[in-house]
């Protein structure tokens, strides 16, 4: 994969990660715990502030390594949120546990799209959900940090009533 390719997909995964970053920053201590809407269906910690930062970070740490076999998150993370019917984390993880965590995590995807080849950017990556080449589960997953990051801004918005604005590229 050619270098310009590479750095244009990383100026918009950093910048989708880094609108999360933004949001996690943004946070007030008061909406950390609190339901950011009401879902009768769901448990009410999913519509938490926190949750969604951290189901967000969860996501992109396993889809960074292409497999779920193998996998493990840093501590203090587990493996639970991969089973939906299963428990929540013990407890709410802190605002600085997950700015550590994303601080990771976005070290490693610009490491791993630096260092993208063609030969792996074709390797195939199966998940419960289907089969994609990784080049195409780095893009799925830039898509699932942007909608959690839009989705906390739009929180930060209507509970705040201001939200940290566009990030057109990666910082540097």
């Amino acid at each position: 994969m050619n270098i310009t390719w590479r750095t244009i997909i990383w100026q918009q995964f950093g910048a989708a990660i880094d609108m999360l970053d933004n949001a996690l920053r943004a946070c007030p201590d008061e909406l950390w715990h609190s339901r950011l809407w009401d879902t009768p269906s769901e448990r009410p910690e999913y519509s938490q502030f926190w949750y969604l930062a951290y189901h967000a970070l969860f996501w992109l740490d396993l889809y960074l390594t292409g497999a779920e076999e193998g996998f493990a998150p840093p501590p203090p993370f587990t493996l639970i949120e991969q089973d939906e019917e299963g428990p929540l984390p013990e407890r709410p993880y802190t605002k600085d546990e997950l700015q550590a965590y994303l601080a990771d995590c976005r070290q490693r995807c610009q490491e791993k799209i630096e260092a993208l080849t063609d030969e792996a950017a074709q390797r195939r990556c199966r998940f419960g959900w289907g089969e994609v080449s990784f080049a195409e589960l780095l893009l799925y997953s830039m898509r699932h940090v942007q909608e959690h990051a839009a989705q906390l801004n739009l929180m930060l918005g209507q509970k705040v009533g201001s939200a940290p604005g566009w990030v057109a590229k990666a910082r540097s």
